[in-house]
């Protein structure tokens, strides 16, 4: 394994946050029994040492069960008392700024000060073709960059609105966040979205998907060149996600490698906008039927993922870690059996955490 770019940045105290989705591969599982499993996991990183948990948003999918994050949130806030909670991401072209504001508002209230608010451009052709009929998923991005300073403004008081997507008198947010700046995230993957977000003062999540280190690093170069280009002083939080399984046997790495395989055959189905959807399971696409998919092979998808005993898990996020990236992003849904995700998440807890907390390193 070759890692190429480093940078001069001193070790930092790693943290961590955990995203986890309710998510159904098929109808076996019982929506109860999905959803007690994910408040179970939440529960299990507020205890572990995670620092932030996120919901994502997705609509008419089975394998992401998140049609509002805002209402996921605000249930984990009532079975919690310490883990931050943020959306990862809210899609702005699905939203209106004042309703948006208002319900990112409303989980920093009943939360107590506790709401991480993640902003994003959509990731599904699928889903725009229904939520938002006609706009490319390409476009997005031009309503979360509208979006961004017109939920801040509606923050902080009356404001009124004439920009290309939307068009509203005077209005505010009710109720206002009880953070005086509630921390701001954006979704970044290329050259425009880095510089939007530094711009912006907002902190990056970035997902290499199945890539290899050299996507880490090239996010790396484009936030250090959005940085650079906006005077060097900005000092967002850079968290970086990869789907995670720690395992200590050879049965739960096959288990793991078995279900990424699954879903990202999923993926690939959403991806390439086949359509191929039946009651919200998207049909799975064969892998070793595509072409140009190196990463897919089993030993590259265990090389390239947080995938490994506690020992290997450790190496790869120092690699991060002295890369640049100041917070992992557990990605724990990835059709793993319920038990499989809990046995993976304690030994995460129980073994990795540590070693980046004070002392440990």
């Amino acid at each position: 394994m070759t890692w190429l770019y480093e940078t001069q940045k001193e070790e930092t105290n790693m943290k961590f946050q955990l995203a986890v989705n309710l998510e159904r591969l098929d109808d076996s599982l019982a929506m109860d029994e999905v959803a007690r499993h994910t408040l179970e996991m939440v529960q299990m990183a507020e205890d572990g040492g995670f620092n932030i948990v996120w919901a994502a948003e997705h609509h008419a999918l089975e394998m992401t069960i998140a049609p509002n994050p805002f209402q996921i949130l605000t249930w984990w806030a009532s079975e919690t008392s310490k883990v931050r909670l943020g959306t990862a991401v809210v899609n702005a072209a699905y939203w209106h700024p004042i309703k948006l504001a208002g319900e990112a508002a409303f989980l920093d209230l009943i939360s107590g000060g506790r709401l991480e608010f993640g902003l994003g451009s959509g990731a599904y052709q699928r889903e725009f073709d229904r939520m938002h009929p006609g706009l490319l998923q390409t476009d997005g991005y031009k309503y979360m960059q509208e979006m961004l300073p017109a939920v801040l403004a509606l923050w902080k008081g009356d404001y009124a609105h004439d920009g290309e997507y939307w068009k509203f008198p005077t209005s505010t947010s009710v109720p206002k966040p009880i953070q005086t700046e509630p921390r701001i995230w954006v979704a970044a993957r290329s050259p425009v979205t880095y510089d939007y977000a530094v711009a912006n003062n907002a902190n990056i999540m970035c997902w290499p998907f199945t890539r290899p280190h050299a996507e880490a690093e090239l996010y790396k170069r484009q936030l250090d060149e959005a940085i650079a280009k906006h005077g060097g002083g900005a000092d967002p939080i850079f968290a970086l996600m990869r789907h995670t399984a720690v395992y200590e046997n050879q049965t739960d790495r096959d288990e793991a490698i078995n279900a990424i395989t699954r879903v990202l055959g999923q993926f690939e189905n959403l991806y390439r906008n086949l359509d191929d959807v039946k009651n919200g399971f998207p049909k799975e696409i064969p892998l070793h039927e595509l072409e140009g998919r190196e990463q897919y092979e089993p030993s590259m998808l265990e090389q390239n993922l947080m995938f490994g005993s506690p020992e290997t898990v450790i190496d790869k996020i120092k690699i991060y870690e002295k890369l640049g990236v100041d917070e992992f992003i557990y990605y724990a849904s990835m059709g793993l059996s319920h038990a499989a995700q809990k046995r993976s998440l304690k030994l995460f807890c129980d073994e990795v955490i540590p070693e980046f907390q004070q002392g440990g390193l």
